[in-house]
C-alpha cells in the first residue's frame, strides 16, 4: 500500500519547487503587511551578528505603482512589493549572497572524491570486514560507529553507494538478510549525518546562516551522537539476533534475489591510507580550532578542505590528471546541492525586498508566544522533518529555513544554537524514511529491498530517534544551549 501511494505521488524537481515558492512569496509581498523589527549587534566570541529586538515590530505602508510593479521603485518610509525585475533576479542575487557556502559545497565534494579515488575509504572498510568477518555483532558495532563518525564529521553519504554489494555479501556470509546488509552501509552514516558534529553540508551551513560560530556547541552534539549511535546499534543487534534464532523472520532473505553481478575491487589497507586519514583529521581539527580563536569563516574552511585534498594527492602520489578528474567529478555530484542553496536564498531575497520577512516572524512568534519555549523548539523539529519530504537536501533545507528560524528563535527566547540543532535532527533522521531522498531510494534499489519492507524495519527506530531528539531539544532549551 505504501509503495503504491508513493509511486503515484509526483514531487517536482527541487529547482521547480523552489522557483514556485519564490513566485508565490513574491505575490504575497502584495498581500502580507510589510513591517520591521529594530536590530542590534552582539558579539559572540570572534563573531558579530545582527539580531532582532523583541517588542519593536512596526507596520510599514506599501507603495504600489505601475513602475514599481515592473521595475521596482524605492520610496522613503514605505515598502515596495517585489517587482517583475526583482522576481527574475531573485535567484541570481540569492546565489551571489551565498557564494561562500556554494563554493564550500563544491570544494568539499571535490576533496572527498579525491580521498575516495586514493582508495582510502574502501581500504579501511574492507580491512574492518576482514578483521571481524567471524564476529557478526562486533563487525556490526565497528561498522556502524565508523559510518556514524564519517557521517557526523564530513557528511559522508553518497560516497558509500558503490560499497553496497560488499556489505550485502558480508551480510549473507554472516547469515543475515538483505536489510541487515543495507543497514551496515547506510544506517551508521545516516545516524552520524543526523547527529551532526562538524558536518559541512548541514550543521556548518546552518550555523553560518544563523551567524553562530562554526564548530561551536560540540560537547552537547557529541553526547547526542553517542546516545543516537548506541540506540541504533542495540536496535540492529536485536534484529540480527532474531534472524539467527529464526531465519524465517528475515524481512528480505537473500533467496528472493541475487546480490548482483557487479564486481567490487579489493583494496588492501596500506600505510598511505592511514596517513591520509590522519592528515584529514588533523587539518580539519586545526581549521575548526582556528575558527574559534581567530574568527575564521567559510572561506577559511574551504581553504582547509583544499589543503586536505592537496596533501592527499601528495601522500598517495595520485597522478594529477586522475586527481583533477576525481575533483571535477566530485564537484559535479554537488551541483544540485550547491545550487539549491542559491535558489533557496532567493526566497529570503524576495521576503526582504517586500519587507515581509519580519512580519512572518512576528506572526509566527505570536502563535508560539503562548506556548513554552520547549514546545516551540519541538515545533521546529516537526516542521523541519516534514519539510525534508519536499526538500531532501540538507544544505538546501538549511538555506530555506534558517533565515526564518534564527531570528524567530531570538524573538522566542530560544538560542540560535538550539534552532540549528532542531534543523539537523529534523532534516537528518527523516532522511531514513522519506521516499524523495535520492540516496536512500538509490541504495534500496541496489540492495533489492522494497521500500515498504524498509519502512517496516526503520519506522520503529525512527520514532525512537525522534523521541531522543525531542528530549535533547528540551534539555537544550533548559540549559540555554
Amino acid at each position: 500500500m505504501a509503495s503504491s501511494i508513493f509511486s503515484r505521488l509526483k514531487i517536482p524537481h527541487v529547482f521547480i519547487l523552489l522557483s514556485g515558492v519564490i513566485l508565490v512569496v513574491s505575490i504575497l509581498t502584495y498581500v502580507i503587511p510589510s513591517g520591521r523589527y529594530e536590530r542590534s549587534e552582539i558579539t559572540v566570541g570572534q563573531l558579530t551578528r545582527t539580531i532582532m529586538v523583541p517588542g519593536t515590530y512596526e507596520r510599514i505602508p506599501k507603495h504600489i505603482s505601475p513602475e514599481s510593479v515592473i521595475l521596482g521603485e524605492e520610496v522613503e518610509g514605505m515598502a515596495t512589493p517585489v517587482s517583475l525585475v526583482g522576481l527574475i533576479t531573485a535567484i541570481p542575487r540569492g546565489l551571489e549572497s551565498v557564494a561562500d557556502i556554494v563554493f564550500l559545497i563544491f570544494i568539499c565534494g571535490g576533496v572527498i572524491a579525491i580521498i575516495n579515488r586514493t582508495g582510502t575509504i574502501t581500504a579501511i572498510i574492507q580491512a574492518l570486514i576482514r578483521r571481524f568477518k567471524n564476529s557478526g555483532p562486533a563487525l556490526t558495532i565497528v561498522l556502524l560507529i565508523a559510518g556514524a563518525i564519517a557521517g557526523s564529521t564530513i557528511g559522508m553519504g553518497e560516497e558509500l553507494i558503490p560499497l553496497v554489494p560488499i556489505f550485502l555479501l558480508v551480510s549473507q556470509q554472516l547469515g543475515y538478510d538483505r536489510v541487515f546488509g543495507f543497514v551496515l552501509v547506510f544506517l551508521g552514516a545516516d545516524m552520524g549525518f543526523s547527529a551532526a558534529t562538524t558536518n559541512p553540508f548541514t550543521v556548518q551551513i546552518a550555523q553560518g546562516i544563523a551567524e553562530v560560530p562554526l564548530g561551536s556547541g560540540l560537547p552537547f552534539r557529541i553526547i547526542f551522537l553517542v546516545v543516537i549511535v548506541t540506540t541504533a546499534i542495540i536496535y540492529v543487534l536485536r534484529y540480527g539476533r532474531r534472524i539467527k534464532r529464526d531465519p524465517s523472520s528475515a524481512m528480505v532473505p537473500f533467496e528472493e534475489g541475487r546480490i548482483g553481478t557487479g564486481k567490487v575491487e579489493s583494496v588492501r589497507l596500506r600505510p598511505v591510507h592511514i596517513w591520509i586519514i590522519l592528515q584529514t583529521v588533523l587539518i580539519f581539527a586545526v581549521t575548526l580550532y582556528l575558527m574559534q580563536i581567530r574568527g575564521w569563516w567559510l572561506n577559511e574552511m574551504s581553504g582547509g578542505f583544499l589543503l586536505i585534498g592537496v596533501v592527499a594527492i601528495i601522500l598517495s602520489r595520485l597522478p594529477l590528471s586522475e586527481a583533477v578528474a576525481a575533483f571535477i567529478k566530485g564537484m559535479e555530484e554537488m551541483v544540485v546541492a550547491a545550487l539549491v542553496v542559491g535558489f533557496a536564498r532567493g526566497i529570503q531575497v524576495v521576503l526582504i525586498d517586500g519587507q515581509i520577512l519580519d512580519t512572518v516572524i512576528y506572526f509566527a512568534a505570536n502563535v508560539l508566544r503562548n506556548t513554552s519555549s520547549i514546545v516551540a523548539a519541538e515545533g521546529m523539529l516537526v516542521f523541519q522533518s516534514i519539510l525534508n519530504f519536499f526538500i531532501p537536501s540538507g544544505s538546501g533545507q538549511a538555506a530555506v529555513t534558517m533565515p526564518l528560524m534564527a531570528p524567530l528563535s531570538d524573538i522566542l527566547g530560544i538560542s540560535r544554537q538550539t534552532a540549528v540543532f532542531a534543523f539537523t535532527c529534523g532534516d537528518g533522521f527523516s532522511n531514513s524514511i522519506v521516499p524523495t531522498g535520492g540516496v536512500l531510494m538509490g541504495m534500496l534499489a541496489l540492495s533489492k529491498i522494497p521500500y515498504e519492507k524498509w519502512l517496516k524495519f526503520m519506522m520503529p527506530l525512527f520514532l525512537i530517534l525522534m523521541g531522543w531528539s525531542a528530549v535533547f531539544l528540551a534539555i537544550a532549551v533548559m540549559i540555554n544551549y
